[in-house]
């Protein structure tokens, strides 16, 4: 049990509450801090939030949650830390929490779990040509001719992998697919050679990695100089009939090249991220026979977020028993992740 139970005060999208807190991770939650587990502040404006935020030492954030920006921190002089319930807390956190020394939480690492699982399944289903012959199954409605000669090159022992970014999701999925009979690469500017050995996995320029790969995935932040990496000309590079699995951020892509490459059938691609973050009801990626599509979802979905909640309570019971967040986020960290 903690030493004490530090006042928190919930702030996320209000609808967001009970499938973040279930009635179980709610009565943990009042173990361990002293809050009002039904009111929730959608915004720090109204009498009653203002009012529960002058009280408040640790905010517990989720999707949907306000700015914690200099007007907020003039609000809160109690305020000495932001639990956050999901992964990134770019647009959460501001300049002026950092300059005031507020303590940063994350759930990320409980986030990662679910989007390297879903990596995992994409990567097997994939080179087992699952799209394909779904497809061709559907089209027939009975067993496909020569279906064994003409997937003869469908499956997952000895296939290439290409991982882009070893961040923690990418480590994730490389130390889930080690198991099988495939060959890992990986692409980061920041691992050496040696720290990617010590991964299990061979370090490669991108290039190579898209021209040898049979599956790329990507795992890299959404930075300036990771806008468009996987441009037109890298897709080109991807061999006939390789697959773009894309569960990080859509900037990392040329929206525009990816269709007309899909287009062609040339590739297959896994789609969770797009740029813009829902794509118009005309795009060909809803419709491609080669593409699977889905609305962002790879993360945290259903019942995965309650890993989240319990992931958050851990922190604050942490942080009331005197201990240092074991997922803290430093202001320096911002600049790689996603």
């Amino acid at each position: 049990m903690p030493v004490r139970r530090p006042r928190t005060l919930l702030a996320m999208a209000p609808e967001l509450r009970s499938r973040l807190l279930d009635d179980a991770t709610a009565r943990r939650l009042c173990e361990v801090a002293e809050l009002d587990p039904e009111f929730v502040a959608a915004d720090f404006a109204g009498p009653d939030a203002a009012a529960a935020l002058a009280e408040a030492e640790i905010l517990l954030t989720f999707w949907g949650a306000p700015a914690v920006d200099a007007r907020a921190l003039a609000a809160a002089p109690r305020l000495k830390a932001v639990v956050h319930a999901a992964g990134s807390v770019k647009q959460l956190v501001t300049d002026a929490c950092w300059d005031r020394g507020i303590v940063v939480s994350s759930a990320a690492p409980a986030n990662s779990l679910p989007v390297a699982e879903y990596t995992v399944a994409m990567v097997l289903l994939s080179n087992k040509r699952v799209l394909q012959l779904r497809e061709e199954y559907r089209s027939v409605r009975g067993r496909p001719h020569d279906w064994h000669l003409r997937y003869g090159h469908a499956g997952n022992y000895r296939r290439t992998v290409g991982i882009v970014g070893a961040s923690r999701i990418g480590r994730r999925v490389i130390e889930l697919l080690r198991p099988y009979d495939l060959e890992l690469l990986l692409y980061d500017p920041y691992v050496s050679v040696d720290q990617a050995g010590r991964l299990g996995v061979r370090a490669v320029a991108l290039d190579e990695l898209c021209r040898i790969s049979d599956v790329v995935s990507l795992h890299a932040p959404a930075l300036p100089e990771t806008r468009s990496m996987v441009d037109r000309r890298r897709l080109g590079l991807m061999r006939d009939g390789a697959t773009l699995i894309n569960t990080a951020r859509g900037s990392l892509v040329d929206g525009a090249a990816l269709t007309e490459e899909l287009a062609s059938g040339r590739l297959q691609a896994v789609i969770d991220v797009t740029e813009p973050e829902v794509l118009p009801a005309d795009s060909p990626l809803y419709d491609l026979p080669n593409v699977l599509l889905t609305p962002h979802i790879a993360g945290s979905l259903g019942n995965e977020l309650h890993r989240m909640a319990d992931s958050a309570i851990d922190e604050i019971a942490r942080y009331a028993a005197g201990l240092p967040f074991a997922h803290r986020v430093r202001r320096e960290d911002l600049d790689r992740m996603a």
